[in-house]
């Protein structure tokens, strides 16, 4: 059967209808994919493992009538999640070959839903840039300009996309790392509000960070937090679930709300690019025309030391990847196992004492319930998903001779997205428009707490007022 170029471009619920009805067999779309990947990888290097052969038997494996939401569809995983028979390496020459023998317990609910997994995508190394350039399997590029970031951390995962080598990609967001890849790369990025989603079984809690997915249109995310979203035996703490699923919220009527537009970066020193500005200008007047009422508001979360405060938690955050791949060698760790970035990170965080930790946890929590109490008079709040235009290939790394230079300039391109997961609110990015440079020009909307019904309402007005699905990058041409 001859499949259309532009069939991975569709929702992956649409898809899955595809597969369930007859119209469309797992098997036939899952190599449809892999064919897409094979011939794409070579200039987008989206992906660090491919799995052609686990693909296409778990694919068999489903027939015409399967009820799961998800039955057949290919999806691609992040590399910093245990699946079960494939490489975990975090982008780094320290996991070396480690397979691990279970699945993160998101995996297993994907698995659960009918996905088939079809390989792993590629991240900065341990997850810690906004970037995609691991030493390891070279830069990621963007379908849109390959001169340009697809961001980060879930770059691979946002090109595998864009590029429509699969409909759907997981990713997971400890300071922006869904919601910038989505910006660059003309997607939706949802991160689920604190406790939605699992960190199980290798954590019980993450203060910064949650699992997600990028997708072409709110429905897909809605569809997949539905399977994403939920307790887990032992998890330490979870968001209270929804009245009913995400995805039937989400085409819910919006109503009229009062929403805030914030235009000031969390950190000092960050400058609005115009373009960025205008995008969150036009989305304020679409708003307004779409019955709410927009306000321009003073950022709540500009404050001196926020990016000191932040790093001393996400530090120690994304070097447990670090100490897991010493423990995996069995010796400790030395500068030549990982980039000059990740290794600076290391021994400060291993430097960084108990109490200056905990100091910086608990400011941060404060921080976060003034963040949360000035904003709680609005039901939801605008921002730019950037500063910045995405940056060429080669601006942000962690292969330099100053990481730490590198770690601000990465603050200064991404202000806007590392202070929501300090306060733990949902929020999404969305790719509205399109800029004068030929690349997508993104928004951020925030919701309220555990909000993410509310907010995906109105994110799908929005995608009904000015859709973005149709668009494809020069990749694609």
């Amino acid at each position: 059967m001859t499949l259309p170029g532009d069939l991975l471009l569709r929702p992956a619920v649409e898809l899955a209808g595809l597969v369930r009805r007859g119209e469309l067999s797992a098997v036939e779309l899952v190599e449809h994919s892999l064919r897409r990947i094979d011939a794409l990888q070579p200039s987008l290097n989206a992906f660090t493992h491919v799995e052609h052969e686990g693909a296409l038997r778990a694919a068999r494996a489903i027939a015409r009538g399967d009820g799961r939401p998800f039955a057949g569809v290919p999806i691609a995983i992040k590399d910093n999640r245990a699946v079960a028979g494939m490489p975990l390496t975090n982008c780094s020459d320290l996991f070396a070959d480690y397979v691990p023998d279970y699945d993160a317990n998101c995996v297993r609910r994907l698995r659960d839903a009918g996905f088939v997994i079809v390989g792993k995508t590629s991240l900065p190394e341990m997850g810690i840039l906004p970037t995609t350039e691991p030493r390891r399997f070279g830069p990621a590029r963007n379908p849109w300009a390959a001169d340009r970031t697809p961001g980060g951390s879930s770059g691979g995962s946002a090109v595998a996309v864009a590029a429509g080598m699969v409909p759907i990609a997981h990713g997971n967001d400890g300071g922006g790392s869904i919601r910038i890849p989505a910006a660059c790369c003309g997607l939706v990025g949802l991160k689920p509000a604190r406790g939605r989603v699992s960190a199980g079984p290798d954590a019980g809690h993450s203060f910064l960070a949650v699992d997600g997915v990028l997708a072409r249109t709110v429905g897909d995310c809605a569809a997949a937090l539905d399977v994403l979203a939920g307790y887990e035996p032992g998890d330490a703490s979870w968001a209270p679930p929804p009245a009913a699923p995400f995805r039937e919220l989400a085409q819910s009527p919006a109503g009229s709300l009062r929403i805030a537009l914030v235009l000031e970066g969390a950190f000092e020193d960050a400058v609005l690019d115009g373009m960025c500005e205008r995008a969150a200008l036009d989305a304020a007047g679409l708003l307004e025309r779409l019955g709410h009422r927009v306000a321009p508001l003073r950022a709540p979360w500009v404050r001196p030391g926020l990016l000191a405060d932040f790093t001393r938690a996400f530090g120690p955050l994304v070097s447990l990847a670090t100490l897991q791949g010493q423990r995996l060698r069995g010796r400790d760790l030395e500068p030549a196992d990982v980039e000059p970035l990740t290794y600076e990170m290391f021994e400060r965080a291993r430097s960084q004492d108990a109490l200056e930790m905990a100091c910086a946890q608990v400011t941060l929590e404060r921080t976060a319930r003034e963040i949360v109490r000035a904003l709680s008079p609005y039901d939801a709040v605008l921002t730019p998903a950037l500063a910045q235009r995405p940056v060429p290939v080669g601006e942000i790394h962690g292969n330099g001779p100053d990481p730490w230079g590198c770690y601000r300039r990465s603050a200064m391109f991404t202000p806007y997205t590392a202070v929501v997961n300090v306060t733990g609110l949902p929020a999404v990015s969305l790719p509205l428009y399109h800029g004068d440079d030929g690349l997508p020009l993104a928004i951020q909307l925030i919701g309220r707490p555990a909000g993410e019904a509310e907010l995906l309402a109105l994110c799908a007005q929005l995608e009904r007022a000015l859709p973005w699905a149709s668009r494809t990058p020069a990749a694609l041409a």
